[in-house]
């Protein structure tokens, strides 16, 4: 059974729950579910391991990278977890370990990197013999909330720059997958962390959750999660410090031109990896209407080849949605679409939680799959006539967190890439194309604040400025 990390020690829940394999629908374990009064005590012992902590930023390093390499060491271990608790094929759970340790590694370096910069002084009158430099220092208790569809890496990619600027952390994972949060927090304190630093809760989003928001002892919340629980976090931190990466529409655009060899394993890659279940995977796939024919079937063969089923077999690409009920929302979200006058042009089948690989044509904008955010393994292939057009239709959304354009015309490339309003636009690759080194967030409704861990250090320390006068 997992427990629960507060104050330095593994203590049980005051009950728990118990967890499913998402394939087979069989227990594989249990997770510790923390009392209102254990919440209280993990952000009472982060505040006081946080403004009693002595480590410097070598040492953070240090235990960083040594943390690295340990879930490096721990690969396989990590895969049967991961297939069992997120329903991930190998290949997903190899990804998704693969880029855990590489965030570690940027987190790492970024400790010994963090630094202010020397204010120009003399640049203004009356500040002769005076000099300014700023410097960053930790903001305190950081509240680390995060999702079911990238349970270590995206957890890493808000504790690993937490502790790297000298903050404690505490994590409140999604309880479809708490325990890959237990084995990170297991590899940080083998790795050296002072327990002290680090707490780690399990429980209802709208009890622990909303507890956590109404501790003002918590300076920074970094959420990971749905738009509307986004807004009720924005809401509750007040002055606090807030990173938050919600909901999408991600949309990849194919002009004329385009590579269709290069672009169309790429978009099959992006649109159904984790079943589909990736704020950037593709959902609206624009393509120009001169080649939609051909586009349209070497996409399909890319799709037929794509084998969904039990993520224990090596040749499966796609795995089960998460629950049960994420794949009949998704079947019934396809089923709508349907009756509105679209059409499959491959997949569009479910057994259990598994959801074929689907694109649909002829779809509209009202339609469900379309203008909300679907979360499942399906595309909806829309016809454009102008390039402007494209673009016009990406950007008709509330959200705005990542784009793909595919051209092969440079002028094309810059001057789209520079109308399409979303956080990050990938040029010859599809929207879900993301290196961990990089900054990574949205804008309108897809929130604020940047992950990667050189821009997510900044955020979770307050700059502080120092002046001299001599």
């Amino acid at each position: 059974m997992s427990k629960l990390l507060i104050g330095g020690e593994w203590v049980d829940g005051m009950s728990a729950d118990v967890l499913r394999d998402k394939y087979r629908d069989e227990p594989y374990g249990e997770m510790a579910v923390a009392s209102p009064e254990q919440v209280d005590a993990a952000v009472a012992g982060a505040e006081d391991g946080v403004w009693s902590s002595t480590l410097s930023p070598y040492d953070r390093y240090r235990f960083l990278l040594r943390a690295a390499r340990l879930v490096e060491d721990r690969m396989e271990e990590c895969v049967a977890l991961m297939r069992a608790e997120a329903g991930f094929t190998r290949a997903d759970s190899e990804n998704e370990v693969r880029r855990c340790v590489q965030t570690l590694e940027l987190s790492a370096e970024e400790a010994k990197r963090l630094n202010g910069e020397l204010v120009p002084m003399l640049a203004a009158s009356g500040a002769k013999n005076r000099l300014g430099f700023t410097i960053h220092a930790p903001r305190g208790v950081i509240c680390a909330i995060t999702p079911f569809n990238s349970p270590l890496n995206t957890l890493a990619h808000k504790v690993g720059p937490a502790l790297a600027g000298g903050n404690a952390v505490v994590i409140k994972p999604s309880n479809l997958t708490p325990l890959s949060a237990v084995l990170l927090c297991e590899v940080l304190l083998e790795a050296g962390l002072p327990p002290s630093l680090l707490a780690l809760v399990h429980g209802s989003g709208r009890t622990i959750g909303r507890q956590l928001l109404a501790d003002q002892r918590i300076a920074f919340y970094a959420f990971t999660g749905s738009t509307a629980v986004g807004r009720e976090i924005q809401q509750a931190a007040g002055l606090r410090g807030v990173q938050l990466e919600l909901g999408s529409i991600a949309s990849t655009i194919v002009l004329a031109d385009a590579d269709l060899d290069m672009a169309i394993p790429k978009i099959v890659n992006a649109g159904f990896r984790k079943a589909g279940q990736v704020c950037t995977s593709v959902q609206r796939l624009l393509v120009d209407r001169r080649i939609v024919g051909e586009f349209s079937e070497k996409l399909v063969a890319g799709v037929k080849a794509t084998k969904a089923g039990d993520p224990a077999h090596p040749d499966t690409i796609v795995g089960p949605m998460i629950s049960l009920a994420h794949a009949e929302r998704a079947e019934a979200w396809v089923a709508e679409a349907l009756a509105g006058g679209a059409e499959i042009l491959v997949g569009g089948k479910r057994e259990g939680a598994v959801f074929e690989p689907t694109v649909l044509t002829g779809v509209d904008p009202s339609m469900k799959v379309v203008c909300e955010e679907i979360f499942a393994p399906v595309i909806s292939l829309i016809p454009f006539d102008r390039a402007d057009e494209a673009v016009e239709q990406a950007n008709a959304s509330p959200f705005g967190l990542a784009a793909g354009l595919f051209t092969s015309n440079i002028h094309s490339a810059l001057r789209l890439s520079q109308r399409l309003r979303f956080g990050g636009v990938h040029i010859n690759e599809a929207s879900s194309a993301r290196v961990d080194v990089m900054p990574f967030g949205g804008v309108k409704d897809s929130g604020f604040g940047r992950e990667g861990p050189a821009y997510a250090i900044r955020e979770m320390t307050e700059e502080r400025l120092i002046t001299v006068s001599y």
